[in-house]
């Protein structure tokens, strides 16, 4: 076991839904409610990583960012950061592929909350942010928990995008799932089968957790109905 890799896989994963559950979350309410000329557009852009090959999206971030790129060179000279093979860059790249993961059950969370709901706090004098913290938020919470285990569960075993942005740099860049096809390579099947079934076993507890746990408190709201 790489445990090395398997850390700077989970760091990668956490680091990624901090900054993306945030913003997914602003965004899925942004377009839950509303209606504006090219929100279609808008939607499309945001679900293109989910059909397009993450080696495609990881191929346009290492030419955007790279060193030789207008983009990547103002950024070190000015800021002094440089993404491409660096752990700042595989963390761009993860927010950047997981946006639909995180954004299509958050969005759809969202829409189910009855209009009736909002529109009697909002008669009551109740401000949009404590409508969003105080109903809102509590009604998505299925949603969330479900963008929670995509994104993570994915984050863990993304390999396309790593290898492009990031490469396979030990302790930098070097996740669980380079460190399969690394073992792969070097016919090491005992250590890649070890991290393989590792990470089969926790998506199967993540995704039984968030089905019982959306369920469990599905049943809540509709009790509460």
């Amino acid at each position: 076991m790489d445990w090395q890799a398997l850390t700077l896989s989970v760091k990668l994963a956490l680091v990624t839904l901090l900054i993306l559950l945030p913003l997914a979350t602003l965004a899925a309410r942004w377009l839950a409610f509303s209606r504006f000329r090219g929100r279609s557009m808008v939607e499309a852009l945001m679900l293109v990583p989910l059909v397009l090959p993450p080696t495609v999206v990881g191929y346009y971030l290492l030419v955007g960012f790279g060193n030789q790129s207008l983009l990547g060179s103002w950024l070190k000279d000015w800021f002094g950061l440089e993404l491409v093979f660096h752990f700042s860059g595989l963390v761009l790249a993860s927010v950047l592929v997981n946006i639909p993961f995180a954004l299509q059950p958050l969005q759809r969370a969202f829409e189910a909350i009855p209009k009736e709901v909002r529109d009697a706090a909002a008669c009551c004098g109740m401000p949009a942010l404590k409508i969003f913290w105080r109903i809102e938020l509590p009604m998505i919470v299925p949603g969330l928990l479900t963008a929670l285990v995509l994104c993570f569960s994915h984050v863990l075993g993304e390999f396309g995008v790593v290898l492009m942005m990031g490469g396979n740099i030990a302790g930098e860049t070097k996740t669980v799932s380079i460190a399969i096809y690394d073992n792969v390579q070097a016919f090491n099947f005992d250590a890649a089968g070890i991290m393989s079934l590792l990470l089969l076993l926790f998506a199967i507890a993540a995704l039984a957790i968030t089905t019982s746990l959306s369920r469990r408190l599905g049943g809540q709201d509709g009790d509460h109905r």
